[in-house]
């Protein structure tokens, strides 16, 4: 890998004075697993991958379908019917040669949990149910990993970072998943395409601050409406 390469890439974020030399090292010294390439996990890999994370695990066992298409920018309309996950590594190894992109087609279960983000430093979760989230929330909390966290509906998004230096999780938060008869769905509710951009490149922002050991959400939960642009913050 050409340093000159690194240079030209990166050299105006390294510009700021937060990040320097010292900052980029750290994004490519940094391995990022996220869950979910879906509406916000698009978004989330290429905000990352293209600052210079250098490594970055992609966990999803779905496949692309037209009504993907309207939000998650990774995929075309000849990709409809191909893995989400290898075809994001494909898409992402072109934006960004100089980073290594690991690809796992398979559902997320309590089974591979563990093996598959023990080997990351970060996790960001942009899936779209509660079973997974809490099983990624409960797997990092065991295994100490920093969890960024989002969720879209309609047009409003939440954002927090959990079990981060000490930092609370999403069962201090919200203990137990509701039932999920009682929780609507993006499939039966509908969402606009730009939310999940809008909160994904939210969450890729947070990922790349704490990586860098920048100010970042701290027993913090954003809520944030894009329909009159209201942002709440709430302690918790």
């Amino acid at each position: 890998m050409s340093i000159v390469q690194e240079y030209l890439r990166y050299n105006r974020q390294v510009m700021l004075p937060e990040i320097g030399d010292s900052g980029q090292e750290k994004l490519k010294n940094a391995k990022v697993l996220v869950i979910g390439a879906g509406g916000l996990g698009c978004p989330i890999l290429q905000y990352i991958a293209t600052a210079g994370v250098g490594t970055i695990g992609i966990v999803d066992f779905d496949k692309i379908e037209i009504h993907n298409l309207h939000r998650q920018i990774l995929y075309t309309e000849d990709q409809v019917g191909f893995s989400k996950a290898t075809t994001a590594k494909a898409t992402i190894e072109k934006l960004n040669p100089l980073i290594s992109v690991l690809a796992f087609e398979e559902k997320l279960t309590i089974n591979n949990a563990s093996k598959i983000i023990d080997d990351f430093d970060f996790v960001v979760d942009g899936s779209d149910n509660f079973t997974t989230r809490y099983l990624v929330n409960d797997t990092c909390v065991t295994l100490k990993k920093p969890l960024i966290y989002g969720s879209i509906l309609g047009f409003e998004g939440q954002l927090a970072i959990f079990n981060h230096n000490g930092t609370k999780n999403l069962r201090d938060l919200f203990p137990e998943p509701p039932d999920p008869k009682d929780v609507p769905n993006c499939s039966l509710n509908g969402v606009l395409g730009t939310l999940p951009g809008i909160i994904g490149t939210m969450m890729a922002h947070e990922t790349l601050k704490l990586i860098m050991d920048l100010p970042a959400l701290n027993n913090e939960l954003v809520l944030f409406s894009t329909l009159n642009w209201s942002f709440t913050k709430l302690k918790f």
